[in-house]
């Protein structure tokens, strides 16, 4: 069987081959953009390239950048977390603008936008690697974390919760190739994220 990291592997090759597309794009990751009024925030949605388009249409968000964390190794590379081997899951930072919008409303948008009734993936992709999660930075951010994770409780929507809520940890750079891939891959990303799935359950979960 193969791993999640080759079967995603597998998909760029597939339709690499098929249109004649260069494995690996050559742009480079641009900074964040520079605000007056920044603040950011850390989550993990499984595979960094979807929860971080996701997270770039909302509006008051700056920048989205992909990496690892709440892991044990010190600057791991993707072939070593995708392997599962480092403790780290895929995760997004949000660089966002507080007066447009709040951790609060990041917390609320960024549940429907995964499925948190599973352990230990999301969607086609299996593994601790792939575990979803919040990671707060203070006690306000835990305190919303904690308080939105109740209100959803609370609703009966799901029995089961498996979304990790902890204390942020180190949060490591993915490889530049990783940073914006929905935009520079655009017809290998849109084929990975149909086959894998991710927005027909998140619609079955959420609705639209």
């Amino acid at each position: 069987m193969l791993t999640t990291f080759l079967r995603r592997i597998a998909f760029v090759f597939a339709v690499s081959t098929l249109l004649g597309l260069p494995v690996l794009a050559n742009a480079q990751t641009a900074a964040p953009s520079a605000a007056s009024n920044k603040a950011s925030a850390i989550f993990a949605g499984g595979c960094f390239w979807c929860i971080e388009k996701d997270f770039e249409k909302l509006q008051g968000v700056i920048e989205v950048e992909s990496g690892y964390t709440a892991g044990k190794t010190a600057k791991p590379t993707y072939e070593q977390v995708s392997a599962g081997r480092t403790g780290h899951t895929e995760a997004v930072r949000v660089h966002y603008d507080p007066s447009k919008v709040s951790y609060a409303q990041l917390v609320e948008y960024f549940w429907r936008h995964i499925d948190p009734t599973v352990k230990d993936q999301q969607f086609c992709d299996h593994g601790t690697q792939y575990r979803s999660g919040i990671y707060w930075q203070n006690p306000e951010e835990r305190k919303a974390v904690e308080t939105s994770l109740e209100q959803l409780k609370k609703s009966g929507r799901f029995q089961q919760i498996h979304t990790e809520i902890a204390p942020a940890s180190t949060f490591w750079l993915a490889e530049d190739y990783h940073q914006d891939y929905y935009k520079k891959n655009p017809v290998r990303y849109n084929y990975y994220r149909k086959s894998c799935g991710r927005d027909a359950r998140v619609e079955q979960l959420w609705g639209k």
